[in-house]
This record gives structure tokens, sequence and C-alpha cells, in this order.
């Protein structure tokens, strides 16, 4: 499987995608709206994309990128997708559906960044306190007792 396959595969339904390949592996940047129908096609795919290993998230300030790593196990490829998502109302749709190891990933995100991942059926806090307010890897949080400032 080389990645040109993959970007015409993903190319046909989704043209706005746009592919990085200078790094270890294929990149397709989408819209947090693709993201569903994206990681569909990438699941059900001759490929079969079958192990999200990684989600995380990045804020730019302007917006947040939620950062996706998959693994076609039975062909040894792996791609990146990055999908933008709103920072005033950071939500994307959820893949917990689709990879069981999106779980946790989510929920991390959300306790961590505030992205809330729509129809996910178990999100709440992972790591911090239900009372903890804010999100500390944001960029605009403000630790009261580090006083660090980004």
């Amino acid at each position: 499987m080389t990645n040109e396959v993959i970007k015409e595969l993903v190319s046909g339904p989704l043209p706005s995608a746009t592919f990085d390949e200078s790094g270890e592996w294929l990149t397709i940047q989408i819209d947090a709206a693709q993201w569903k129908q994206l990681a569909t096609l990438l699941y059900n795919a001759p490929y079969h994309f079958d192990y999200l290993f990684c989600l995380t998230c990045v804020d730019w300030k302007t917006h947040f990128t939620t950062v996706y790593h998959l693994t076609s196990t039975c062909h040894r490829q792996a791609i990146v997708v990055k999908a933008k998502v709103d920072r005033n109302d950071p939500q994307i749709e959820t893949v917990s559906d689709i990879w069981k190891t999106a779980d946790f990933h989510e929920r991390e995100v959300f306790d961590l960044f505030g992205v809330r991942f729509i129809n996910h059926s178990d999100l709440r806090r992972l790591i911090l306190t239900e009372d903890f307010e804010g999100y500390p890897l944001r960029k605009d949080f403000e630790d009261p007792v580090n006083m660090i400032k980004l």
C-alpha cells in the first residue's frame, strides 16, 4: 500500500483534505466536521486501519488540532490525521465506536484540553478531579500555584 493509493482513497469523498508527506508518515489534514467520515472510510477501507494508537491535541492559541495516529496492522502502514477544531467551541465527533482505544484517549483530551467528543458514551474527567476548574494543557490556563504564563 502506497501513500498515493491512500491519497486517492481519501481525495474522492473528501476533496478538501490536504496531505503532507514530509514526515515519517503520511499526514492527512481535515476539518473537524469531516473526521467521522474519514475515520469510517479508513477503518472500512481495504487497507483497514484497525488500530488507533495515539490521540493528542495541540493548542495553537487560535484553534486546536486533534492528532490521531492510526495503523493498519495487516499492512504495517501508519498514518496521521490532523483535524482542526474551533477553540471557542471545541468539539469533534467521537471515534470510540470505531476504535475502542479512543475511549480513554478522548477522555484524556477532554480532561486536559476541554475538547468535547460528540456522542462519546462516557465523557468525563479521567485524571483530574470533578471539581478541578479549567484545562491545564491550554495555553491560556493560569496555574495559581506555579504562576506560569505561556
